[in-house]
Parts: structure tokens; C-alpha cells; sequence
């Protein structure tokens, strides 16, 4: 991410009293130490912002922020540079001046060679703009579009060629170029849609493709149940899974590469009445590290948050569905966490990201290792921190519950609809009441909502519908206000190319966060103990709910009402 040599982007933050001398070269240090970017721990522990990173560069290169907007894009200026050197690059046209010569947006823009190389591919001379990796990324999805337009043809080729081909074996048929090609196509453009996961779906007359685009499935393209076997085939041998195992369900990953981006690709097969569905789950094989900020946790929580996570032993609990965005939240204090005093370590299913001097380990049943024994074991390991990926069952409940109390800091993740449902949920796993009371040193629980694109976010009065969803989502809240306070103005996304016309492009999180007191300790071990009154006291204590804090999202243009009334009603 950073252009700026360490010295002098030391010399900047000293200068604008951000930082210390001695606590840059501590940070310096540990970002070598984890092979991340001293500018993404910087960001991540708060101590700069990403806006500001920005001017620095500015600054730096002495040279402007591209001022860009995507609605009003030429696109044929974009398309004088092919899609593959634009992205190799990371360089894209967008101004064409009087006097002929272009400007181009870059993300370095002192590489003197790569502007050269432009200018002379372009014959013409170039003003290089600075550009950050998000400015990049939202210009690509000019060539997107084109990708979408052609994508559909060039799937029916590939399923014409795939069809006439005589391959007689499913290795044989797996490895045919049509067919290849036929994924290849998919994943590619999955991946330029920034989806998460690709459904193959067989049904009675054809195999339905969708993708999930910021947490929502669409529908992409229909093409024939004859390419099931192969198709189906060319994954399994992509993630060295057994072809001729038609019955039972199998997981493999493999990793693919898409010009200069390297993704994990996770592999779900699975018998379904007309045959075998396969789901890929794509993944960056990076995880840059992200703040309790960027997470969308309110600054006004994360003293708390960083309190609780820094205590040497006690239980931290996320909670929400399957897609919430659990294991991020954990992974993200994981990494806050992460020093070379501390011995880590990890039993998941599945390990979604590899953080280094991390020791992660994952679930394999048919080896031995579930939760309750991987976890069992690495309490033999001399831990300070364990991250058990789910509380699933009693057994793991109560190894979790004593090595919280024997000297570890535990995180986990209870599949709950809020923060104060965890509790009785660890109570119906058969812990004592005085045992969950001393464990627990903060519950989070989170949903993950759509963020407005903000390429065409404009704003608008609520209707008299709206508001009476807000209050009567308020209301059943706490019944005790009269009056709720209703924003007067809200925000919402018009469609443009950068989103694909639905007005949302990507997604934050909306959090719930019961911090354990000393009055819910005793709430707990109380013997008329409700979850009313643990409610009513989270309340008294500031507690907001995910709906509130999903409300100033939307009063601050993060997201939609709508979306905050889809995720909390699920």
C-alpha cells in the first residue's frame, strides 16, 4: 500500500504529532515481523485514517488525488488501455485535455517506467494523478460491464465446445478446454462482481449458476445439465478431490490466480436429488487487518472492546448467524493481539485466512480432531490466547468455560440472534450460572449490512411508511419511549456501473455489545434469573441494540433503513 519510504512517512507523523519516535520503529518491527504493511497496522490500530494516508501521499509525490467520478466516465477513454495492463499496472485514463496528452489515475504515480511504457503504448504524453487501490478498483468496473455483456456468449461457447467434445473419462472430460475455459469464465467473473461464494445448482432441466454479491445471491446464467459431470468434475480435480465418489458429500480448496490477485478458493460438494451441487467460496489468500473502526464498531465502544480484549484470561464471545461476519470481528482481534510475548492458537473449521505466527489448526473429524479434542490438546501447548472457532456442544462449552478461568483468554463464536440470548444459551449447555457469571468479560453480537455505493449516494426525505417501521422497531426495543427521535434525512444509492445498478457496494457491520458488569455478573447467578431483566439492565447500563446502531449508520449514509429492517429481521 505504502510508496513512502519508512523514514520519511516516520518523519510526517512525528511532524503532524501522530506518533512517537519510538512507537513508529515498535510498529515498523512488528509489521515485518507479520509481513504486513506498516501502513496497514497504522490504520488498523487507529492511528491514522485512511483519508489522511492519502493526503500524505499527495504530499509525498506532490502530485493531486484524481478527482474521478465514475458516473460521468468515458468509457471509451478507459478502454484505450486493454483491461490486463490497466490491472498489471495499476493505472487507468480518465481526462482527455485540450492539448491531446491524457491524465491517468495511479497508484504510484513516481513509476517513472510505467509511464514511459503508457506513453508510448498511447503515443501521447501523460499526467500522472494519485490513485488509491479502492479509486482503481471502482474505475475497473468499466471493463466489468464489457466482462458482464460478453460473459453470457462466452459461456455458450464454451458449452458448445464442451458438448461436441468425445471425451470419454471425467478425468479426460475435466481436463478439456472448453471445459476449463467454462470455469475459468465463472470464477473470473465472480470474481470482478466482488462475489463471496459461486452456486452450481443442478435442476430438473438445466444447472442454475448464482453468485452472492455483498451477502445477496443472484442469478447469473442457465446452461445445459450436460456439462454437469464434467464441470462438476473440473472442480473436484481443481481441489484434488475423488472423481468417481458420486454419494457423499466432499470439501477440497484450491488457489487461483486472476492477473496480479491470488484467491483461495473453497470447495463444497454436495448430492442433491439431480445430481451434485458445488458451492466456491472465494477468499483473498491475504487478509489485510482491519480496526474495530472499519469493522463499523462505534468509537464510543472500542475503549471497552480494547479494555476486555487486553485482560490475560476470561471468555470473549461473538455471536450472529452463519455470514455475519463472525470470524472476521474474531480474526481482526486476533491480529490486534498478535505480539511476540503471546503464544497463539487456533481450532477452526474451516481456517479461513492464514495469519502468521499463528498457530491454526483445522477440524478433520475423520482424523480425530473436533473442537472439543483439538482443543483439549491445545491446552497441553502452553497457550496464552485460543480461538475456538464455534461453541457447538456441551463438551466444548465446558473445556472452553476452564480454560477461561485457568489463566487463557479465550474467543469463540455461539450462533445466537443478540448479545444477551449468549448467556442462557451457555446456561441450556449445562454451565453453572457462577461459572458463566465469572467467565464472560464482553459479548458482540453483529449482522452485516450493505453499504450504499458511493459512486451515486444521494439523500432524501422518509415517507410516512418509513417512519413507521423505525418506531415500531423502536418501540418493541423499549416499550417505555413515547416518542422515538427519527432521522430527517436518509440516504440511499440511485444504481450506477460501479454497484451494477443496485445502489450497494459492500458491506460493514451493525454490532450489539454487552459488556459483563459487575450488576449482570449478579443478574446471572441470580436464581430468578430472566432474560428480561438482563435486557433491562443491559439497557440501564448504554447497552445500544444492533437496530440503534444500525439507525446512525443510516442517519450517517453507511446504509440503507431497508437494509438494517432485512438483516434484523432474518
Amino acid at each position: 500500500m505504502s510508496q513512502i519510504p519508512a523514514e520519511k512517512l516516520k518523519e510526517f507523523l512525528i511532524q503532524d504529532k501522530l506518533i512517537g519516535s519510538e512507537e513508529f520503529d515498535a510498529l515498523l518491527l512488528e509489521s515485518i515481523r507479520l509481513g504486513q504493511d506498516v501502513v496497514d497496522i497504522l490504520i488498523s490500530k487507529n492511528i491514522i485514517s485512511s483519508k489522511y494516508f492519502i493526503s500524505l501521499l499527495s504530499r509525498y509525490f506532490g502530485i493531486e488525488h484524481a478527482d474521478i467520478n465514475i458516473a460521468s466516465l468515458d468509457e471509451s477513454l478507459v478502454r484505450l488501455l486493454p483491461e490486463d495492463i490497466a490491472r498489471s499496472r495499476r493505472a487507468v485514463i480518465f481526462k482527455k485535455n485540450e492539448d491531446g496528452s491524457l491524465d491517468v489515475a495511479m497508484e504510484n504515480p513516481s513509476d517513472l517506467e510505467t509511464i514511459e511504457f503508457l506513453s508510448s503504448l498511447l503515443k501521447t504524453s501523460l499526467n500522472p494523478f494519485l490513485a488509491t487501490s479502492d479509486d482503481l478498483n471502482h474505475i475497473f468496473s468499466v471493463y466489468s460491464q464489457k466482462f458482464t455483456k460478453d460473459f453470457k456468449k462466452l459461456i455458450e461457447e464454451n458449452i458448445r465446445a464442451s458438448l461436441g467434445s468425445k471425451s470419454k473419462g471425467l478425468e479426460e472430460a475435466a481436463a478439456d478446454v472448453p471445459i476449463v475455459a467454462l470455469v475459468d469464465n465463472v470464477v473470473s467473473y465472480a470474481f470482478s462482481l466482488g462475489s463471496s461464494d459461486i452456486h452450481f445448482e443442478p435442476l430438473e432441466n438445466f444447472i442454475l449458476i448464482r453468485f452472492r454479491v455483498d451477502g445477496i445471491l443472484r442469478e447469473i446464467v442457465q446452461i445445459p445439465v450436460d456439462v454437469l459431470l464434467p464441470m462438476v468434475a473440473r472442480i473436484k480435480l481443481l481441489s484434488s478431490l475423488k472423481l468417481d465418489e458420486h454419494s457423499k458429500p466432499q470439501d477440497g480448496r484450491f488457489r487461483y490466480k486472476i492477473g496480479k490477485e491470488v484467491i483461495d478458493v473453497r470447495v463444497s460438494i454436495m448430492p442433491t436429488f439431480h445430481g451434485e451441487k458445488a458451492v466456491l467460496r472465494l477468499l483473498p489468500s491475504t487478509q489485510k487487518p482491519m480496526s474495530l473502526e472499519e469493522l463499523g464498531i462505534d468509537g464510543s465502544l472500542v475503549p471497552t472492546v480494547k479494555e476486555n480484549i487486553k485482560k490475560s484470561f476470561g471468555m470473549i464471545i461473538v455471536c450472529g448467524p452463519t455470514g455475519s461476519g463472525k470470524t472476521t470481528t474474531l480474526y481482526s482481534i486476533l491480529n490486534m493481539l498478535n505480539t511476540p510475548e503471546v503464544n497463539i492458537v487456533t481450532v477452526e473449521d474451516p481456517i479461513e485466512y492464514e495469519i502468521k505466527y499463528v498457530n491454526q489448526t483445522q477440524i478433520n473429524a475423520k482424523a480425530g480432531i473436533t473442537f472439543a479434542n483439538g482443543l483439549r490438546s491445545i491446552l497441553r501447548q502452553d497457550p496464552n490466547i485460543i480461538l475456538v472457532g464455534e461453541i457447538r456442544d456441551e463438551e466444548t462449552a465446558d473445556i472452553s468455560v476452564n480454560a477461561a478461568l485457568t489463566g487463557h483468554l479465550l474467543l469463540s463464536s455461539l450462533h445466537t440472534n443478540d448479545a444477551t440470548t449468549a448467556i442462557p444459551r451457555l446456561l441450556d449447555m449445562k454451565i453453572p450460572p457462577f461459572l458463566v457469571s465469572a467467565v464472560l468479560n464482553i459479548i458482540i453480537a453483529q449482522r452485516l449490512v450493505r453499504k450504499i455505493c458511493s459512486s451515486c449516494i444521494i439523500s432524501f426525505k422518509p415517507d410516512q411508511e418509513t417512519i413507521s417501521s423505525i418506531k415500531r422497531q423502536l418501540k418493541e426495543i423499549d416499550p417505555s419511549v413515547e416518542d422515538p427521535v427519527i432521522p430527517k434525512t436518509l440516504y440511499k444509492g440511485a444504481g450506477c456501473p460501479v454497484c451494477g445498478g443496485t445502489g450497494y457496494k459492500g458491506r460493514i457491520g451493525i454490532f450489539e455489545i454487552l459488556n459483563i458488569s459487575e450488576n449482570i455478573r449478579n443478574l446471572i447467578t441470580n436464581r430468578d434469573f430472566s432474560l428480561d431483566f438482563l435486557k433491562s439492565q443491559a439497557k440501564k447500563e448504554g447497552m445500544s441494540t444492533m437496530f440503534e446502531d444500525g439507525i446512525k449508520k443510516a442517519e450517517l449514509g453507511a446504509t440503507t433503513i431497508e437494509e438494517i429492517l432485512r438483516v434484523i429481521r432474518e
